[in-house]
């Protein structure tokens, strides 16, 4: 079986409109070449213009809608404010690295990670009717209203990072296939839910549970609902963790309809699909968890190195835990001209998996010296450290400022991109971004 290269409308319709229609919409071209939008075809095309259309029996096939094909970015993301758009269907989109310079990420430029389509209620910001079921290997299963988080549990706020397995993903070489994630699919909100300890443990785990399994209400983008779209999940010692949590609030707001509204899943430090959007159900297993992503190559790297393009064996891939050290530049924006006179502030973030950052570094003579930043500690567990430094420089030229953090357990960023891996997973290789002095 092929994989599926995910491409943006723009791109799809140029190279074959009616052949896109029938990969994004489902139109099938009939006899007078004009092909009629059915069932979950047109909900569709309206849930991406926003709203239902009256005429689409007339609707020419090949055409992009006018509200998409007048968007340079595809389309507007209600809600998010200049995220830059990978793909379409399913929407996934990251943020430039110099708007994410907030310390705590705001909702509006969080990225936005889809596999499915967002659920209608979620579009609808309506929870009514939402549960959430805790089922498999516990003594007394569980059934959980909203309100049951909310009163039944201690309810927690804390700062945590999110980051896609695949961020960075655009520098692999050769090209890994999937979105082409450069630097900004990475995000730390304030979160608002319960832990997830205290739910498993109000559920009573058994001595055979050793894993999770969640499930979320998105939909295939056949339209299916009974075909699954993405269940992952994680190893009970970090469900057990502090700062994993079951969360209904994003920055004091409720979570986006992109970013799991009603309820998601928040495990800080690994892979943002551990992370289940839209969640309705927790199967606590017996057995690593075997849902959709979670076997073959998805979200897995070779269990040793391997050259660049080489076809690694399913049996020799492992499920990527806790991910790797890094860190951003986040101001100034890469392209900055700076006076020689005057020193240049830098600043940015940097995170590691379950540990945290010990030493924040930067370099302006290509790694031949480099100068200390200040560090902040983290917020909470789970949570990015802020960085800043002032750096002068000695002449007028061209520079370029990199970045390297380290962890506490004395792990340094790479300068270049790590290890190959067929899926183009955890590339944490140095930032750097251009600078013109004088």
């Amino acid at each position: 079986m092929t994989d599926r290269k995910e491409r943006g409308i723009c791109e799809l319709y140029e190279e074959d409109p009616e052949r896109a229609d029938y990969l994004v919409f489902g139109r099938v071209p009939e006899a007078d070449r004009r092909g009629f939008l059915r069932g979950a075809g047109l909900v569709a095309m309206g849930a991406v213009v926003g709203g239902t259309i009256p005429f689409a029996r007339n609707m020419p096939a090949g055409l992009i809608p006018a509200a998409l094909a007048e968007s340079t970015d595809s389309f507007v993301i209600k809600g998010k404010d200049g995220l830059r758009v990978l793909n379409d269907r399913p929407v996934n989109a990251e943020t430039p690295a110099h708007l994410l310079d907030d310390p705590v990420t705001p909702n509006n430029r969080h990225f936005i990670r889809n596999n499915g389509l967002v659920p209608e209620k979620a579009k609808a910001m309506d929870a009514g009717g939402w549960t959430l079921a805790v089922d498999g290997e516990v003594g007394s299963p569980l059934t959980l209203t909203l309100d049951d988080l909310k009163n039944d549990f201690e309810v927690v706020n804390l700062q945590l990072l999110i980051e896609c397995g695949g961020n960075g993903r655009a520098g692999f070489n050769p090209p890994a296939k999937g979105n082409q994630w450069t630097l900004g699919a990475v995000g730390c909100a304030v979160w608002t839910g319960v832990r997830y300890k205290d739910v498993l443990n109000k559920a009573g785990l058994k001595k055979s549970a050793i894993y999770t399994g969640h499930y979320g209400t998105d939909v295939h983008l056949s339209g299916d609902p009974d075909k699954p779209v993405l269940s992952r999940g994680l190893p009970i010692g970090k469900a057990m963790m502090d700062d994993t949590l079951i969360v209904f609030a994003m920055n004091g707001q409720p979570i986006p309809s992109w970013n799991g509204f009603p309820v998601r899943v928040v495990a800080p430090g690994w892979p943002g699909s551990c992370s289940q959007k839209w969640l309705k159900r927790i199967w606590v297993r017996d057995q690593v968890h075997d849902g959709k992503k979670m076997t073959g190559y998805s979200y897995r790297v070779p269990k040793f190195p391997v050259a660049p393009g080489t076809k690694v064996a399913k049996e020799d891939m492992k499920i990527i835990e806790a991910m790797p050290v890094k860190s951003l530049i986040t101001s100034p924006e890469t392209g900055k001209t700076s006076g020689l006179d005057s020193p240049l502030e830098v600043r940015g973030h940097a995170w590691v998996g379950d540990r945290k950052i010990k030493a924040m570094d930067l370099s302006i003579d290509y790694g031949a010296s480099w100068i200390a930043a200040q560090l902040d500690p983290p917020a909470n567990d789970g949570a990015w450290q802020n960085w800043r430094a002032s750096i002068k420089f000695p002449t007028k030229g061209y520079y370029e400022v990199w970045a390297r953090a380290t962890d506490d357990a004395g792990v340094m960023q790479p300068m270049t991109v790590p290890g190959w891996n067929p899926k183009g997973y955890l590339n944490n290789s140095a930032h750097r971004i251009a600078v013109i002095v004088g």
